[in-house]
């Protein structure tokens, strides 16, 4: 794995090179080098003339690359995070657009100033909408964690899930929501409470320790309560489904 991650390295470097020097690696393959997005081709690049491809595996976008748009990453010339953001916004979809923004959050490598400072020199560019959209939810003043417990009760009422413990201790730690028959942990993400990068590494910590013993966690965004709720409840009844079977199965065996 370590080897295929420097020879993907090795291919974007060079393809950047093959650019010229005002070269910068871009749009879905710098997400990618900064682990906002899977790694796919063609490689993406951007530079100031050229535009098509070279070859088959190489796509390059024809523009000006603004200094401050520039930086390095593992000795690749590649776009900041910030103007990663936007200019993925033209090549991706809404959805995929907004996990990568997420990502970026949940890396600790998301810097309003910097994609605000983007949005004002990209005048009359498409990802002018939807990045101004993310941003301006991510300024949302979240009213707290009791505010979002009590939208996930009434979520939970609205779409007829099984009544959970709320507050309740796992395995030594609080969580938001227990379904213990089932075996399933609900836990509530806010930007305030999660925009960290310690707060997502100990999160997902945690979130290992229970897979190991047995239990099965979902972690509900602000955002998806927001706008994706049928989805949401959805996957918790599966969820909850698939926890009662199990818990099922392992009380026939014990009965045998």
């Amino acid at each position: 794995m370590g080897a295929a991650r420097l020879s993907l390295r090795g291919d974007w470097l060079a393809a950047v090179l093959a650019c010229g020097d005002a070269a910068v690696l871009s749009h879905r393959s710098a997400a990618a080098l900064w682990g906002l997005v899977r790694a796919r081709n063609p490689i993406e690049v951007s530079a100031r003339s050229g535009r098509g491809r070279i070859g088959r595996r190489v796509v390059i976008h024809e523009g000006r690359i603004n200094p401050v748009d520039r930086t390095l990453e593992a000795r690749i010339p590649v776009t900041t995070v910030a103007r990663t953001l936007f200019d993925l916004a033209e090549v991706v979809d809404e959805r995929r657009l907004e996990r990568a923004f997420e990502e970026a959050d949940r890396l600790n490598l998301l810097e309003m100033r910097a994609l605000e400072d983007v949005c004002d020199r990209g005048f009359g560019r498409r990802a002018l909408r939807p990045i101004r959209r993310l941003i301006g939810e991510a300024r949302e003043p979240v009213g707290g964690r009791s505010d979002l417990e009590e939208r996930f009760a009434l979520f939970g009422v609205e779409h007829g899930l099984p009544p959970y413990e709320a507050n309740v201790e796992v395995l030594g730690h609080e969580v938001d929501a227990f379904w213990p028959r089932q075996g399933l942990i609900a836990e509530l993400d806010s930007w305030s409470f999660h925009s960290h990068r310690n707060a997502f590494e100990g999160d997902r910590t945690k979130d290992v320790g229970r897979q190991v013993a047995g239990y099965r966690a979902i972690r509900v965004t602000d955002r998806r309560l927001r706008n994706e709720a049928g989805q949401l409840a959805g996957e918790i009844r599966q969820l909850l489904e698939l926890g009662a079977a199990e818990s099922s199965r392992v009380m026939s065996l014990e009965v045998v």
